[in-house]
């Protein structure tokens, strides 16, 4: 009879083995299994979100996910390495082009707001889970690739501070309130959206947010006469 050592080790050597030949077939049903177990993460958080969780709703049993990962916190750091960083790139890529155009800086900030929640509803659940998520719990910041993410993360943040700078110095935002200050605030109001927006499940949408933000953070919620 086999041991669960001996089994663990043949399951190893048939994951490494499939992962080595890179075919597409394992491939498409690796990144199918990661795009369930974001929404499992999403809905009960990383800790509580079990592997037996997951194969329920992937349709399979437990044995079967070790195919592809080898363990809960493999297979979430996945959802990063394989995914999270193409997204990083992409959103930066836009928002770089969006500071080198001629646009006014509120314009800019607009572009750079709806640029951020479109690629959450786009990229729905993983950016909300490197946000819900506290991410020194699970290590990743050991690794090189988490590195790069997290220096991307504070270049997007960089290029909003900057456009906010650029509209205080132009005169378009007010100059009694910090930029710093404005872009926690700015940030606060996005990030937060992780705790409720969900593409298809509510009445509120990703562009009916962006205006709705948009309206606050730049006129006010008082309502004054014109």
């Amino acid at each position: 009879m086999a041991t669960s050592s001996t089994t663990g080790s043949g399951m190893s050597k048939r994951r490494s083995s499939a992962q080595n030949e890179n075919s597409p077939g394992y491939q498409a049903k690796r990144t199918e299994l990661m795009g369930v177990a974001a929404e499992v993460f999403k809905e009960k958080g990383f800790e509580a979100a079990t592997l037996n969780d997951i194969a329920e709703r992937f349709g399979t049993d437990r044995a079967s996910i070790y195919y592809y990962f080898a363990s809960k916190k493999e297979l979430f750091q996945a959802l990063f390495h394989d995914i999270l960083i193409g997204v990083l790139n992409e959103n930066i890529a836009v928002a770089s082009a969006i500071v080198a155009s001629d646009m006014s800086a509120p314009d800019k900030l607009r572009g750079l707001v709806e640029q951020q929640l479109m690629s959450y509803e786009n990229n729905y659940p993983y950016v909300y889970l490197y946000i819900q998520e506290d991410m020194t719990k699970l290590s990743l910041d050991n690794t090189a690739w988490a590195r790069d993410m997290a220096r991307k993360t504070k270049r997007f943040e960089k290029i909003v501070t900057d456009v906010l700078q650029q509209g205080v110095d132009e005169g378009a935002f007010r100059p009694d309130v910090s930029v710093a200050l404005m872009a926690k605030a700015l940030f606060g109001m996005i990030n937060w959206t992780h705790r409720w927006l969900k593409p298809g499940m509510r009445k509120t949408d990703a562009r009916q947010t962006i205006d709705a933000f948009c309206a606050i953070f730049f006129d006010g919620a008082v309502n004054r006469p014109r």
